[in-house]
């Protein structure tokens, strides 16, 4: 199916179509070789609640992005490229059906499909692409993938001291690492992890701990004295905008509240042949 959409008008109007949807805020998605697959709209679970996104799966990336106006304008794309994706099948909640996880070594997050039918679409497309791409470039899948977020609503206290209850003055933090919803308190140092970001990262003391063993045994591994890890500044609490992704929470997002993404008898996803 990708060799025989890769070169045609249609292929190339498919994609002009999302690059002008996404606007100059998005990133430019014609490439050489490159095929539109499918598109859907899939619900998202974000920190504060789950969100609708609109997702377009290529033969290469998976792209997704905020509903402004739907099939006419989306903002905060992103791109994942597919070679570092890993699938997880989840069971169903009372708040979101049909459910799975896309895990990356830099985002891990769930989402849900209107129906099971489109969860399976879903799947065995992702599947299909991920393999071959695996195959033709000969990497082994990823093992090592970013841990996703718990939801804001899924605890009212701390799940690291659980003492600490939130409320509207204190304010619920998420360990990079882990990705447990924490307390200040429970949360003050910052530790570099390259593979998700250049900068050190809130993480929980507990995971803290654990990374600087695992610095330090790596370090005499290899002979050497482990590099001074940077703490937060005693007695500064650093704010936790830095919690926030934009993207889950952009206040253009004007998909309407009431839309209903469960019915069995609308389809929200399509795949080209």
């Amino acid at each position: 199916m990708v060799d025989h959409l890769a070169n045609t008008e249609i292929n190339s109007q498919r994609i002009a179509a999302v690059e002008n949807c996404f606007g100059a805020s998005g990133q430019p998605l014609a490439v050489p070789g490159r095929v539109l697959l499918g598109e859907g709209i899939l619900t998202k679970e974000c920190r504060k609640k789950p969100k609708p996104r609109i997702f377009f799966l290529f033969n290469d990336i998976l792209v997704y992005g905020s509903i402004v106006i739907n099939k006419r304008k989306y903002n905060s794309q992103h791109i994942i490229p597919l070679e570092d994706v890993t699938l997880e099948t989840l069971p169903d909640t009372l708040q979101m059906k049909n459910r799975w996880m896309i895990k990356t070594s830099k985002k891990s997050f769930v989402v849900s499909a209107a129906s099971l039918t489109e969860r399976k679409e879903w799947i065995s497309h992702l599947e299909e692409c991920i393999g071959h791409l695996l195959t033709k470039t000969g990497r082994q899948p990823s093992t090592e993938h970013a841990a996703p977020w718990i939801p804001d609503k899924a605890t009212d206290i701390c799940m690291r001291c659980t003492q600490t209850k939130f409320s509207t003055l204190t304010r619920r933090h998420h360990c990079r690492k882990c990705g447990f919803v924490v307390c200040a308190d429970c949360s003050r140092q910052r530790f570099l992890m390259p593979r998700l970001s250049p900068k050190p990262l809130r993480v929980c003391n507990l995971c803290y701990r654990q990374l600087l063993a695992e610095k330090k045994k790596e370090a005499e591994a290899e002979g050497r004295q482990p590099e001074p890890i940077r703490s937060a500044i005693p007695g500064h609490e650093p704010s936790s905008g830095d919690d926030s992704d934009k993207s889950d929470d952009d206040k253009a997002d004007q998909w309407p509240a009431d839309t209903e993404f469960y019915t069995s008898e609308v389809s929200w996803s399509s795949f080209h042949s």
